[in-house]
């Protein structure tokens, strides 16, 4: 097995480098430890070397592994959810890093609004425009964001992206900083507190922190390498 306290020693102090050189605070960092397709025996090890926040992209992987995990560990959802597993997903999970429709964003809020919860959401955009992405253009989103805030049962606490694949690593910054622009322009115009970024993962993170990444979302460099990688899991990019 993967020495996972060592691992993510290794992660904890690239945050702190990367904030350090953009004279962050790493309060205002979290690591989110991608958890999806490894077992529980290894997301239990994660947590036992102090890491409590993880994220699924499958609810009903999810739904298994997380009851055999300590009631103290938090869980996001990083993955496209899909529609008819919103139900079974909202008790789960405190944050959903995905929501890439507004069809997607009302059914939410009316089953929410139906099991008497509330949904703490980042809407993902596709700064790229990327035709393989799912999630906003930042124009579509523009134009959605005043219909999206009046979903009741739904906070919009951010925004999260995937730059597309590539080799080198500082080919994301330019995506990194179109969606910080992004959350700052919708900040303003809209008026209302977006105070998470979701963006950066295992080759990248470091560049995320640099341009204002409050949430990083980190597997390989913790777990390992998954047992398996479906083609919508690249394509949806939480982690690769």
């Amino acid at each position: 097995m993967e020495n996972i306290a060592e691992n993510l020693e290794r992660v904890r102090a690239q945050i702190i480098e990367a904030a350090k050189k953009s004279g962050r605070s790493t309060d205002d960092i979290e690591l989110v430890a991608i958890s999806k397709t490894h077992e529980a025996e290894k997301v239990r090890a994660a947590f036992d070397a102090g890491q409590q926040l993880f994220g699924e992209s499958r609810v009903q992987e999810a739904r298994a592994k997380i009851p055999l995990l300590p009631s103290a560990a938090r869980w996001h959802f990083v993955g496209r959810l899909q529609r008819n597993k919103i139900r079974h997903a909202l008790p789960l999970f405190e944050l959903f890093h995905s929501v890439d429709s507004v069809e997607l964003a009302r059914d939410m809020n009316r089953i929410a609004d139906e099991e008497g919860l509330r949904a703490r959401v980042l809407l993902e955009v596709n700064v790229a425009r990327e035709g393989s992405k799912i999630g906003f253009a930042p124009d579509a989103l523009h134009n959605e964001m005043e219909a999206l805030l009046e979903l009741p049962r739904l906070t919009i606490e951010g925004l999260m992206a995937i730059p597309p694949l590539a080799p080198e690593a500082e080919s994301s910054r330019k995506y990194f900083v179109a969606l910080r622009e992004l959350r700052d322009q919708f900040a303003s115009e809209f008026n209302f507190s977006l105070p998470h970024l979701s963006m950066g993962m295992t080759g990248d993170f470091g560049l995320a922190i640099e341009e204002g990444a409050t949430l990083v979302r980190v597997g390989t460099a913790i777990f390992g390498q998954r047992k398996s990688m479906r083609q919508r899991d690249t394509l949806h990019g939480e982690d690769v």
